[in-house]
């Protein structure tokens, strides 16, 4: 089984990154394969509202010189799907807003390919806004009627220098519960399939 992560901060290597990776280590050691997807900084763009997904129910979005479609076929072939972004104005990146707008759209213009998919929201944070970001992310997963595993707290850790997230104790310990339990969920998903 496959989780995909994709990172919405364009700080490659940065604190989201660290998060994301927390929340891999329990997944790796409980068999699951990983990939982490950089997003942030790459230029992705919101979606234009041409309808051309919907209208060709052929799985794609019609802009065509970026990656959103690579992205939309990761998340369609993967059992779990994790979304991280830093924290901008008390929401998620551009790109991962475009990520969420655009993969939403074409996923569910096509028969809600991701119903029934596990997704965790990772988020890094300086001091506030964090819920906010979580709550953005979750209401795609929501939308797109995937199931979510709950943690220890709210999936957020706090730093502001790249790395700095790794000495928030609680917000790391959080992150390892939330790949714990989402290793969990998937194999008891598996199970009754």
């Amino acid at each position: 089984m496959k989780v995909v992560a994709f990172n919405g901060s364009p700080r490659k290597g940065g604190n989201t990154e660290v998060l994301i990776r927390k929340t891999f280590e329990p997944l790796e050691a409980a068999g699951f394969e990983t990939e982490l997807i950089q997003v942030g900084g790459t230029g992705l763009r919101g979606c234009i509202a041409c309808m051309k997904c919907r209208e060709r129910k052929d799985g794609k979005c019609a802009i065509k010189n970026d990656a959103l479609n690579e992205y939309v076929e990761k998340m369609r072939q993967a059992d779990g799907i994790i979304m991280g972004s830093p924290t901008y104005f008390a929401d998620v990146s551009a790109e991962m807003k475009a990520l969420i707008d655009r993969a939403g759209y074409v996923t569910l213009g096509n028969g809600a390919q991701l119903r029934r998919k596990v997704g965790a929201a990772v988020v890094a944070v300086r001091r506030g806004g964090a819920t906010h970001v979580f709550d953005t992310i979750n209401h795609f997963f929501h939308l797109s009627q995937m199931i979510l595993p709950g943690s220890t707290y709210w999936n957020m850790g706090y730093g502001l220098t790249p790395g700095q997230v790794s000495g928030d104790e609680e917000g790391m310990r959080n992150m390892q519960d939330l790949g714990e339990t989402m290793a969990w969920l998937l194999k008891a998903i598996a199970a009754a399939d």
